[in-house]
C-alpha cells in the first residue's frame, strides 16, 4: 500500500501534500480566469499551455510550488462545490451540519437530487 508520505513526484523528490488556505484558492482562481481569459480553455478543459501557466504563476505569486495534479485537483474539488451550490442555490428547508460539513436535508431532496446529478453525468 502507498501512502502519502512515500509518494515521490517525477523528478524523485518527495511530494508534500497540498495544503490550500482562503488566500492561495483566490490566488489559484484568479490565475485560472486569467487562463480562461486567454483561450488556454475549452469548454471541459484546460490545455497543457493552460496548466503550465497556472502551475508557473501560482508558484511566482506564491513561492511556493504546487505540481500540475495538486493543482488540477483542486480545481476538481472547487467544480463540485460550484456544482452542488448550483443544485441548492433556490431550495428551502436546507441545513448545514457544523460537525460533518455537509448539508442536511431529508431523503426525499437527497433521491431527488441524485437523479438530476446522474441525469447531469450522462
Amino acid at each position: 500500500m502507498t501512502h502519502k508520505k512515500d509518494l515521490k513526484g517525477s523528478d524523485g523528490d518527495e511530494i508534500i501534500p497540498a495544503k490550500w488556505d482562503d488566500h492561495k484558492t483566490k490566488i489559484f482562481l484568479n490565475i485560472c480566469v486569467e487562463e480562461v481569459d486567454a483561450s488556454n480553455r475549452s469548454t471541459s478543459h484546460f490545455s497543457k499551455d493552460g496548466w503550465k501557466n497556472i502551475q508557473t504563476k501560482f508558484q511566482e505569486r506564491i513561492t511556493y510550488a504546487y505540481n500540475r495534479f495538486q493543482l488540477k485537483n483542486r480545481w476538481d474539488a472547487l467544480k463540485r462545490v460550484c456544482i452542488f451550490a448550483k443544485l441548492v442555490e433556490k431550495e428551502t428547508g436546507l441545513r448545514w451540519d457544523d460537525d460533518k460539513k455537509t448539508v442536511k436535508a431529508n431523503d426525499e431532496w437527497w433521491n431527488a437530487k441524485s437523479k438530476v446529478c446522474l441525469c447531469l453525468t450522462l
